[in-house]
């Protein structure tokens, strides 16, 4: 009786270290750390490599769990982001640095420059009069409020001596942005170049009509858009915001090296979005705003800090900054980018 006992307990304590051992294989080594994205816009060409790095599994191997927002705009990030109701966001660096000029409390943390050229625009059309900046006065220009490219008019009027009182200025909703133009209600827009070009071609628009004066060709020397991060969220998880950038820099990567596949993670998340359309708006976007020279030699996601100190100095002479203008290594937080090495472009 008492062997048959001793036979029980071991058999139990067998099966117990067991089980045991079964719970601790079935436990993930450590939870995913949920992240709150917002794009600047809809889902569009440009939105690719942030959604090519969801679908190759790049943020999860980083242990995130990353959702994707679509907004109204690259300024409207900021607020969500600012407000704790997203985690991190895509941005106009240059709306953010008034941002935090007039939210000294809230310094939301621009962290990876995506836009190395801007892709501010006005676009206008032969027909209606304007071909180029100074043709601007005595006609109506088309601007949806939270549009970042409308946020640099002042500095674009004053780089081309534009009379901005000889311009009337229209508020529009993005999604008639491209239709006025193409009725004739308006006689300019502004808008980001691979969007209201590619959208204006494809109503039928005929392309030897449509004028796009990039600012950045036109005296506006800005940077664009930028990774932003809520600063609660940085300094208690800062491991998860530099392998959001390093999964990041695998998707740009990635949608450098084959666009046209690249371009499918954007098609299946928008059913009213045509290839053809998109492919050549992420085409656009890769040629002029992120595989610049710049980017080609210094890698994706950093500034060179006398280029942006230069920004600010041109922000400054439309925008009078209440809390003294901000030095480049202050605006600009380079310490959670991955090391040179691993952000070179293809």
């Amino acid at each position: 009786m008492d062997v048959f006992r001793k036979f029980r307990r071991r058999e139990a304590g067998l099966m117990l270290a067991a089980a045991l051992a079964a719970m601790v294989i079935a436990a993930p080594a450590s939870a995913e750390t949920p992240i709150k994205f917002s794009l600047d816009f809809k889902f569009e060409g440009p939105s690719a490599p942030f959604l090519v790095a969801i679908d190759k599994g790049y943020f999860k191997a980083e242990g995130l769990d990353v959702t994707i927002d679509t907004s109204a705009g690259s300024i409207e990030p900021i607020n969500r982001v600012a407000s704790g109701t997203y985690d991190m966001g895509f941005a106009d660096i240059n709306s953010l640095i008034k941002f935090r000029d007039a939210n000294p409390s809230n310094a939301v943390k621009p962290v990876f420059m995506v836009y190395n050229k801007p892709a501010f625009s006005i676009i206008g059309r032969k027909s209606r009069g304007v071909s180029k900046p100074k043709d601007l006065e005595g006609h109506v220009l088309g601007a949806p409020p939270q549009d970042g490219a409308y946020a640099q008019w002042k500095i674009f009027t004053q780089a081309n001596e534009i009379d901005a009182s000889k311009v009337k200025i229209e508020a529009v909703g993005f999604p008639v942005r491209e239709p006025m133009l193409q009725n004739g209600q308006v006689d300019a827009i502004a808008g980001f170049s691979f969007s209201s070009f590619i959208n204006l071609k494809s109503m039928g628009v005929p392309t030897d009509d449509i004028v796009v004066m990039l600012m950045a060709d036109y005296g506006v020397n800005l940077y664009g858009n930028t990774i932003i991060v809520n600063p609660k969220f940085a300094a208690e998880k800062p491991d998860a915001v530099k392998g959001f950038l390093r999964a990041l820099v695998k998707g740009l990567r990635d949608t450098a090296k084959d666009p046209a596949t690249a371009v499918d993670s954007v098609i299946k998340r928008n059913d009213v979005a045509k290839k053809p359309i998109e492919l050549e708006r992420l085409r656009m976007a890769l040629k002029d705003n992120i595989l610049t020279d710049e980017v080609k030699a210094n890698g994706y996601g950093a500034v060179v800090e006398e280029r942006l100190a230069k920004s600010i100095d041109q922000i400054a002479l439309t925008y009078e900054f209440k809390n003294g203008k901000p030095k480049a290594a202050d605006a600009f937080d380079a310490s959670f980018l991955p090391p040179a090495a691993e952000r070179k472009a293809n």
